[in-house]
Formats: structure tokens, sequence, C-alpha cells
């Protein structure tokens, strides 16, 4: 890991870690909460964090320059269950009948041994349960509007979706809200500058942190 300027003493404990086993970072957030944009950013932006997208797998076949191994792994839907069968999945779901996502197990352990830290960007259940799975090896954050009337401003100044589409998606944050406090951190987004800061802080500071 190579970084411009002066080193700071941050930077040299985190570059630490790169020589190390990585960790895993799992964001969940209702939607319109801004968490991709938070996601973006510290990946972006922060390449000294060595922040990385597990590669998942799909049923679905190949579009445009798509390549085996670099967006995605494509599975036909008979091998997608079969590795679901032989438990090879650390979360999966069916988005509709034979079409599957999910991430495989081994595919997280080859980027962790590669020291990469691994970014999960899923929904409350699948990050409840790849905590399970992890342990302290992994920081379950959740992103939280400042409330659901804000919440559907936002989405209703998108512009994008129709009066009952909001609707289901408010429906269905006040279901994820109530997965809150089953996350190690929560970071309210009242303020996108302060909440991109304050998620910054709290991914330094647990991958600085000695297991």
């Amino acid at each position: 890991m190579h970084f411009k300027g002066k080193v700071n003493s941050e930077q040299c404990k985190i570059c630490y870690r790169y020589m190390s086993r990585g960790k895993l970072i799992i964001i969940s957030a209702p939607s319109g909460t801004g968490k991709s944009t938070i996601i973006g950013w510290l990946m972006k932006e922060h390449p000294e964090l060595n922040l990385a997208f597990s590669i998942s797998c799909t049923s679905r076949p190949p579009r445009g320059t798509e390549q085996n191994g670099v967006e995605y792994f494509f599975l036909t839907p008979e091998e997608f269950r079969q590795r679901i069968d032989n438990d090879e999945f650390l979360e999966y779901e069916e988005v509709y009948e034979g079409r599957f996502y999910g991430t495989l197990k081994a595919q997280v352990e080859r980027q962790l041994e590669a020291g990469q830290n691994v970014v999960f960007d899923v929904d409350v259940k699948g990050g409840v349960n790849i905590k399970k799975y992890y342990g302290d090896e992994a920081m379950s954050l959740f992103i939280q509007p400042p409330s659901i009337a804000e919440l559907r401003k936002r989405l209703e100044g998108r512009g994008t979706d129709a009066p009952e589409v909001i609707d289901q998606r408010i429906a269905r944050a006040e279901f994820e809200l109530t997965f809150a406090d089953k996350f190690d951190k929560i970071v309210v987004n009242d303020d996108l500058a302060q909440a991109k800061a304050d998620a910054l802080q709290l991914v330094k500071d647990f991958l600085t942190t000695s297991l």
C-alpha cells in the first residue's frame, strides 16, 4: 500500500492491518437513507482503508462486457441451488423464481486472506446474519434516517417513484428500523457531511483495533 505525501501514524496503523487478515464492514439501511452514497464516498475518497466489495454470484446471464469473476461469478440456477444445498453461501437471495444473488464464503475468505477489508451493502436480515457468522471480525453499521417523515420527504423529492411505491418503501423502512439495535453502531444521517465523517471514524477505529 502506497500513500502520497507524508504518511501519518493513523495511516501506518491502517497499513499494518493490511499485512494481515482483513476485516468485514457490514452496512445496512432503509432505502433513501444515503447508504450507497456513504459507501461510495468511503471507497473512493479513502483508498487507505483498502475497502473492497466481495464479488457476488448470480444466476442471471452476463450483460454487455461483464466477465465471469470480475463483476460477478455467473452460475446457472441449477449450479446456484447445488451450492445452496452444499451450504457454500454466506448469504443469498432469490429475487424471483430462478434468479439468485449471493455471496460465497470461499470468496470472502480469499479476500480477507489477501488483506482486503470486505464491504457488504446488504439488507438488515443479511447484515445481522453476516455479523453472527463472523463475530468480532465484522463491524455492522446501520445508517438511520432522522425520522420517517424526513425519509418520506427525501423519497418524494427524488421524483422517481409513484406514491404507492413510496408507501411500500416507507412500510419496509419502518420494519427495517426495528433491527437497528441489533447492529454494532448506528449513524443518523441528518446531515450527509456529518454522517460521512461519523462513518469514516467508526470504520477507522474498527480497522485499527486488534482482534
